[in-house]
């Protein structure tokens, strides 16, 4: 009997421990995340994440915690967030081919409040946590890795858990630091088992475990005016500066596998381990400003995401396979820039408009990735949105606020070469179009 090829390995490890914890094997996942994929708030959709770093809702706890401070109000605030895409794979011998059109769709729930009043010093402390889940609820984990002839996209695809924590204080006049972590998953499984030819089993051990991964953000705010002319007018009044670090961050399957085939593969068995990453965050760092008038405000940031980090990542990745590579074939990413720019004005006591546009490099150094065969672009960020405040209900004391975001990404053209299990070549062009729609009610309190 032949031995079974390392795709099908691959392919029944993944499997098994798919069926075993309960994850959905279908579901196309991706090395992007919530956050940084589209935004958390309608307010980051619509600013193209270019005001994030100054947005005091919930959603701080990822972008900047020490914003937390900014409203020394409690917040309560649910939402949802629908993304359509359209990614995009043509071969210039044929016509383009939709390489994956599902949604991406969320539901938000997050809170932030003071705990100050719990100690005796009374100085405030702003605790906020955000959740996002796929499905609008359902789906807690999204999760697929694998090799394909066709070619997939590098970050775009169904979002795991989004899950973030953190706490904030001022530590002097106009200046405030704060941290929270990302909460992501390592999930391990062990499956022993005696199997016929015919796929029946008997004396199954199955065990799976996943352990929380913690991962640090860092930021600080500072409002010059108030540092640094607190009691008199300057022509700092206004500014505002912002200092964020985030860690690298990833979700990891391991899986460890021992089968014994009645009369083809006696004891010990046959031994399979996959270990796999997936939705991988790179370390970054982002620095950003704004300046506010008496009814508007405009900003922007510049993000280094470090990607060349996946490079090791993926040398780890049974799935992935760069470790037994040839050099030429390994896979390579770039560190990049990512500048955003935004603006918001508020119209009367009721609503407010803003927007934004950023331009996001591809970090996907390599165009030719064997069995991998990852697709990425350069894409041009546009967003729009509009609040509405009410200052005054029947029924609720403080005031409710109303939020809508738009944002579209076009993704730029690029030329790639997919190369299929036997080392066929096809030249193809990758491109897309996707459109974000997000929405928020907000209670104060």
């Amino acid at each position: 009997m032949a031995m079974p090829s390392r795709f099908s390995v691959r392919a029944l490890s993944v499997a098994i421990v798919s069926v075993a914890a309960g994850i959905p094997f279908t579901a196309t996942a991706s090395m992007g995340n919530l956050g940084t994929t589209y935004g958390v708030m309608p307010v980051d959709v619509a600013t193209a994440q270019s005001l994030s770093m100054f947005n005091d809702q919930v959603s701080a706890t990822y972008y900047n915690p020490a914003y937390l401070t900014k409203d020394t109000r409690g917040e309560l605030t649910t939402g949802i967030l629908h993304a359509e895409q359209e990614l995009r794979s043509a071969n210039p011998n044929a016509n383009g081919d939709v390489l994956s059109n599902s949604p991406s769709q969320h539901v938000l729930i997050g809170m932030k409040t003071n705990l100050g009043s719990l100690t005796r010093f009374k100085h405030p402390l702003y605790l906020g946590f955000i959740a996002g889940v796929e499905k609008y609820g359902k789906e807690m984990l999204a999760f697929d890795s694998r090799t394909t002839e066709s070619g997939q996209f590098l970050q775009y695809g169904k979002e795991p858990l989004f899950l973030n924590v953190g706490g904030a204080t001022q530590i002097w006049r106009g200046i405030s630091a704060g941290a929270s972590v990302r909460v992501t998953l390592d999930a391990q499984a062990q499956l022993d088992a005696v199997s016929t030819l015919g796929g029946e089993t008997s004396r199954e051990r199955l065990a799976v475990n996943a352990e929380p991964s913690l991962k640090t953000i860092l930021g600080t705010n500072i409002d010059l005016g108030s540092t640094f002319c607190p009691d008199s007018d300057c022509f700092l009044n206004g500014w505002e500066t912002a200092l964020t670090y985030r860690t690298k961050s990833s979700a990891s399957t391991s899986v460890n596998s021992n089968i014994i085939v009645t009369q083809t593969i006696p004891e010990p068995g046959l031994s399979l381990a996959v270990t796999t990453i997936d939705s991988f965050q790179p370390e970054t760092i982002g620095i950003g400003a704004q300046y506010k008038g008496e009814n508007w405000r405009v900003g922007g940031s510049i993000e280094q995401q470090n990607w060349s980090e996946l490079e090791k990542e993926f040398a780890a990745d049974t799935i992935k396979d760069q470790q037994s590579a040839a050099p030429a074939n390994r896979i390579g990413f770039d560190d990049i820039l990512i500048p955003r720019i935004g603006a918001e004005y508020t119209l009367n006591e009721h609503f407010a408009v803003r927007g934004g546009i950023a331009y996001e490099e591809s970090p996907l150094k390599t165009t030719r990735n064997p069995e991998i065969n990852y697709l990425d672009t350069d894409k041009i960020v546009v967003g729009l949105g509009i609040s509405a405040t009410y200052n005054r209900t029947r029924l609720l004391a403080y005031p409710v606020r109303l939020d809508v975001g738009y944002q579209y990404q076009q993704l730029q053209e690029r030329d790639f070469t997919l190369v299929d299990f036997e080392g066929n070549e096809t030249p193809v062009t990758a491109d897309g179009d996707v459109h974000v729609i997000s929405g928020s009610i907000t209670l104060k309190f």
